[in-house]
């Protein structure tokens, strides 16, 4: 059986970090925050059973 690559685990956690890290710093710098008007879902998302822009998946836990 083959051994576990945990630096190459590591290194997707910090990548994912820094990824969602710089989609924060680029929705802040353009003015819309989750309570802002035109980023809720639309019917249609609900239907197709998209999460809500700006949200988490669920069973998104902290991997503990």
């Amino acid at each position: 059986m083959a051994t576990p690559n945990y630096s190459y685990e590591k290194r997707q956690r910090e990548l994912a970090k820094k990824r969602k890290k710089e989609e924060k710093a680029q929705r802040k710098a353009s003015g819309k925050g989750p309570d802002e008007p035109g980023t809720e879902s639309t019917p249609n998302d609900a239907a197709l059973g998209t999460p809500p822009a700006g949200g988490t998946a669920p069973g998104g836990g902290s991997g503990s």
